[in-house]
């Protein structure tokens, strides 16, 4: 099993594109989801003593809801977190990181359209996960496939990336 990990930020597009990907690949060979559909709920983690657990349980949730295909896996996690801090599981050969970016102001105005629950509603709650996108952007060149969505459509992005994935499985 080949996970492709779909990565960026809150508001790179990492959700929309999953969602496009479904339909790009085929779904016998390929499971398309995003860490809000494993059934885990960041916040049973959040401010815990076992806060980072909480990629590690979406990470195995992942690989048993893909059922032996190759997994791509949208998630904010980044490559240093992936390979120091947690344990992917056994089934998974091979790991690819395709980071997604937008523009910072492109950012702002994602997190600023989501519901209210999502607590981005004041700038000190957005303003971590666009610090977070210049991360992303400064190490681009570090991913095996590094993408800025702002200019370009969903169905764009996912081609290009899908592309990829059939090049590397």
């Amino acid at each position: 099993m080949i996970l492709f990990v779909l990565t960026g930020t809150c508001g790179a597009g990492k959700s929309t594109i999953i969602k496009e990907l479904g339909s790009c690949l085929d779904g016998a060979a390929y499971c398309c989801m995003d860490s809000d559909d494993v059934g885990l709920n960041w916040w049973d983690y959040a401010g815990t003593d076992h806060e980072s657990q909480y990629a590690d349980d979406c990470l195995k949730a992942a690989v048993r809801l893909a059922d032996d295909k190759h997994v791509v896996f949208g998630t904010c996690m980044n490559p240093l977190d992936y390979f120091t801090k947690h344990t992917a599981p056994e089934s998974i050969e091979a790991t690819f990181f395709i980071a997604l970016s937008a523009s910072g102001a492109i950012i702002e105005q994602r997190l600023k359209e989501r519901p209210a629950e999502r607590d981005f509603t004041t700038p000190e709650s957005r303003q971590p996960h666009i610090e977070y996108e210049e991360w992303f952007t400064r190490n681009g060149s570090k991913f095996q496939l590094f993408i800025d969505t702002s200019a370009q459509t969903p169905l764009e992005t996912a081609d290009i990336i899908a592309q990829h994935i059939l090049k590397w499985s």
